[in-house]
């Protein structure tokens, strides 16, 4: 099967969808596809629920800003919310600690559907969930096409387009269309970043996890099947971590100082504040009348973070997956059984799936354009920029982001690298490749360093990205200019910059107290 269109978006989380909305909303036509069954990415079939920041009712994205609000509203519609919880403008159904605003995956992800229902509807957009991109044709410096896989049916669909988004969870089109790319950490020789290593290693690449969700019920066994790998990650210790993962014990990122959690109580003298279960709880049951919905919570938690292998560039990435959820298992084996909590229960049906698990792993860390400007520490790191000036101003902003400078521990034996970040810019030089015409990134495959995408990760900048990259598509395809020539002339660049804040309602500078605001 062959299609055409004007903007194809080949990956369907946060960053995707914003592409595909951005562009049809300015007129054009858009196929969106997605290699699993729900759109949402990291906030949904990764099962990681929003990473924000303080100022995100006032400073987020208007795209951004719906779909929260409509999550609400979805709670608000369908959920036996108590009264003072329903008329509350901030409801947070799970009442977590990472946000302030923690939810099902699936809520979202039926949100998600609302919001492109419309566009679907029109035939200006279409989606094609359960496809994987395997192949792109080129021709110079544009991509022509790029041919994906139905994994239902195994037919193979080719989708011609003016202008292709990269909305992939590791940068597949990259590879695919062999566009110019990093992995991996860039050394300090390169780039002087304080924290950077002495040298690049491609292999340097943060820990990925793969999430499950769960409910405890006292007094019953939920216990599974002892996983194949277990007696290995018990009794396995990296030289960096100070104890085996199968524990309550980790370290605090910022200081690496050791610390124990305890499961349902706060352990204050362990530099544990708030119970390690209330961490990425997405249902509260205070929250319901008579509390007929029970607590649940997504363990995304550094016991499952895989670092023995990385998956781009290493030996073998069908081997680190299946490693991966061998030791997310055996995590929630000792939970029930050494830890003794055997009324842990995996909940699927969070999850969407059959075992429990999360559709796919939580990646942090992608291929990235080698782009025209590519954001550094000494951009956005509090320590270096020692003179408290805030982050650096971009004339070229075309979105807002605020998050800690957050790497996981890597696949080359490092241990956390957490440190303070000023709230920052989006460069549009970051999403332009240094060669290829027509390809635009919209995930975690953007010109950022193995350092600063520590904090270009998160949920709402992967959005704002996304409809910076479908509103710069939609807008070359009417003026008839190419993405570097906006970046390049003043004038485009105003006139795109007003499109995204008048017309889709994009901040793109933060106040002076915010962008100097430190922790």
């Amino acid at each position: 099967m062959e299609l055409d269109t004007d903007v194809l978006v080949v990956g369907g989380g946060l960053g995707g969808v914003a592409a595909a909305l951005a562009a049809v909303k300015l007129g054009h036509r858009v196929v969106l596809t997605e290699p699993t069954d729900w759109l949402g990415g990291q906030l949904t079939s990764q099962l990681v629920p929003p990473d924000e920041h303080p100022w995100i009712e006032e400073y987020a994205a208007a795209g951004y800003a719906d779909l929260r609000n409509r999550i609400r509203a979805y709670y608000r519609r369908n959920y036996p919310l108590r009264p003072e919880v329903a008329a509350d403008p901030l409801l947070d159904p799970g009442l977590g600690v990472v946000s302030r605003f923690c939810h099902e995956p699936r809520v979202a992800a039926a949100v998600l559907d609302e919001m492109v229902a419309p566009w679907r509807a029109s035939g200006r957009l279409r989606v094609y969930l359960e496809h994987e991109p395997i192949a792109a044709s080129t021709n110079g410096d544009e991509i022509e096409a790029v041919t994906l896989r139905d994994l239902r049916a195994g037919a193979e669909l080719t989708v011609s387009a003016a202008y292709v988004v990269d909305a992939t969870e590791l940068g597949d089109l990259l590879e695919l269309a062999h566009v110019e790319r990093v992995i991996g950490a860039e050394g300090c020789d390169q780039t002087g970043e304080l924290h950077a290593p002495e040298v690049a290693n491609p292999l340097d690449q943060q820990a990925f996890s793969w999430c499950f969700a769960l409910e405890h019920r006292a007094g019953e066994d939920h216990t599974i099947d002892r996983p194949a790998g277990y007696e290995h990650w018990r009794d396995t210790v990296a030289p960096f971590w100070p104890g085996s993962q199968l524990s309550w014990t980790d370290v605090v990122p910022v200081t690496l100082e050791r610390r124990e959690w305890k499961l349902f109580e706060p352990n204050p003298d362990q530099r544990a504040p708030f119970s390690i279960w209330r961490y990425r709880q997405i249902l509260a049951s205070s929250n319901f009348v008579d509390k007929v919905i029970p607590d649940a919570t997504v363990v995304n938690w550094p016991q499952l973070d895989y670092w023995e292998q990385p998956l781009l560039g290493g030996p073998d990435p069908a081997v680190a997956l299946a490693a991966s959820r061998d030791l997310s298992l055996s995590f929630l084996y000792w939970m029930q059984t050494e830890a003794g909590y055997p009324g842990l229960r995996l909940r699927p049906d969070l999850a969407g799936t059959a075992d429990g698990l999360a559709k796919t792993p939580y990646i942090r860390e992608a291929r990235r354009i080698q782009a025209e400007f590519t954001v550094l520490e000494q951009h956005v790191g509090v320590e270096a920029r020692p003179d408290g000036s805030g982050s650096e101003v971009f004339a070229d902003t075309v979105g807002l982001g605020r998050y800690r400078i957050d790497l996981h521990p890597s696949t080359a034996g490092r241990t956390y690298v957490d440190i303070e970040a000023y709230p920052f810019q989006i460069p549009l030089g970051a999403l332009i490749p240094v060669r290829v015409n027509n390809l635009l990134p919209a995930n975690k495959n953007i010109g950022t360093t193995h350092i600063t995408n520590g904090c270009y990760r998160l949920h709402p900048v992967e959005w704002s990205i996304g409809e910076a990259v479908g509103a710069l598509a939609g807008f070359c395809l009417t003026e008839g200019l190419s993405p570097r020539k906006v970046r390049n002339d003043p004038t485009h660049l105003a006139d795109y910059q007003r499109l995204l804040a008048d017309t889709l309602k994009i901040p793109l500078a933060w106040p002076e107290d915010i962008r100097t605001y430190r922790d």
